[in-house]
């Protein structure tokens, strides 16, 4: 066989798997209600599609030939080890009915494998941060340096993380049962982290040669309209997925011609979505319609003074920071303190907002984000510190993790020291 098909098998397997391993795994561990077990079988068909497509052709439906042969492989195991023996046969009933075509018993009204896992894997007994990095890892098929950006932390502790969560699962024998309908509020802040932290994978790429992942943003929004239909009055997830509209509204404009970044500053905003955008500002009525706003809907309604103004100089910066404020006191992370002295440097001038930035110098959960690094370069550079921003560029450009941001970083780094060059 030459070089060329077996290249091109390649890259459908990992397109497809990439598109369909959450899917798999969230559909096996329900079925079989071993995450071990069902990660194990996952790479196991995919190495098997490795052997067969190259032969027999990539087949119509990818994803059901890969939970096919991955249930196939999880059958056999089962079946050597006598301690499942009863289990198996009530799964080869399950089985059975499903390749009927029956309707699978979903209970607790979740219609999605994935919705139901991730409520699952919010089980209280697990710790906070445990859980939403287990859901990412496994249910939404993120990579661990994937799930470590979501959460601003180094890849070892997030990998120290899951084998912690996935060992707790184990010895606590923790099932992965769907909640009942009264358990769903408890759990649903840790699922509207885990969706939020797909979509802003999707929106902004931890790696690789592109800013966005569309597929991945479409999906978050997807889910989250699930959840507002099953939990319309949870006003949390009108705001949650008014966010995401109103800033996926932006998506053509994001990026140019060759795929480069293009700031808000810069972007054509005829090419944003006004219906999204629409859409996006009725759900932050919706979310801010109760006594006390949200996480969710405070940042919604900073996303829409964004989309509503006509460029950024006409931007009612003074509310953004009244909403920062807010935002702040509900959850004083390090993040939306980045954010908030962004925004009073607009409103204020680039000398109050970095005198905050310089505030979190030593902040460790800043010291591997690349965009706080960026937003000193760019004030130090607007007053006139030229050395100093140079410097900041710098280390951004070490951090940045997709080639737009990276040589967007180089630009404006050459912009203020022609003789930089990118390695």
């Amino acid at each position: 066989m030459d070089q060329q098909p077996a290249e091109s098998v390649r890259a459908s397997v990992e397109a497809v798997f990439r598109e369909e391993r959450g899917l798999l795994l969230a559909s096996l561990v329900r079925r079989f209600g071993d995450l071990d077990l069902a990660e194990e079988v996952t790479s196991e068909a995919m190495e098997a599609a490795m052997i067969h497509w190259p032969v027999d052709g990539v087949p119509d439906k990818p994803g059901a030939w890969l939970l096919t042969t991955a249930r196939r492989r999880a059958v056999d195991r089962l079946r050597r080890d006598k301690t499942y023996a009863a289990r198996l046969a009530v799964l080869q009933v399950d089985a059975s009915r499903a390749e009927q075509g029956e309707p699978a018993d979903v209970s607790g009204g979740l219609p999605d494998d994935r919705l139901q896992l991730f409520f699952a894997c919010a089980h209280p007994a697990l710790h906070a941060e445990d859980r939403g990095a287990l859901t990412l890892r496994c249910l939404a098929g993120f990579t661990t340096p994937e799930v470590a950006r979501a959460f601003l932390v180094p890849v070892p502790t997030m990998a120290k993380r899951i084998v912690r969560a996935k060992k707790k699962i184990r010895e606590a024998r923790i099932p992965f049962r769907v909640p009942d309908v009264d358990e769903l509020p408890q759990r649903l802040p840790g699922v509207l982290q885990v969706v939020y932290s797909i979509f802003t994978e999707g929106y902004a790429a931890s790696s690789g040669p592109e800013l966005q992942r569309l597929d991945l943003a479409e999906e978050a929004i997807r889910l989250a309209r699930i959840l507002r239909r099953l939990l319309p009055a949870e006003r949390e997830i009108a705001g949650l997925l008014g966010l995401m509209l109103l800033i996926h509204a932006r998506r053509d404009a994001r990026t140019g011609p060759g795929g480069e970044l293009v700031l808000l500053d810069d972007q054509d905003r005829g090419r944003w979505d006004r219906s999204m955008i629409e859409e996006g500002r009725s759900l932050v009525l919706v979310a801010l319609s109760g006594e006390s706003p949200g996480l969710y809907g405070v940042q919604a309604a900073i996303a829409a003074l964004h989309d509503e103004a006509a460029d950024v100089a006409t931007t009612d910066w003074p509310q953004i920071v009244a909403l920062y404020d807010v935002l702040f006191a509900l959850t004083p992370s390090p993040i939306v303190a980045l954010n908030r002295a962004v925004a009073i440097a607009m409103r204020d001038g680039p000398e109050a907002g970095l005198a905050l930035l310089d505030e979190f110098t030593d902040e460790p959960l800043l010291r591997g984000y690349h965009p706080y690094r960026a937003a000193r370069a760019d004030l130090l550079s607007r007053l006139g510190r030229l050395p100093e921003a140079a410097a900041a560029y710098r280390e951004a450009l070490e951090l940045a993790g997709t080639e737009p941001e990276r040589a967007h970083l180089q630009r404006r780094l050459n912009a203020i020291d022609p003789e930089t060059t990118c390695e």
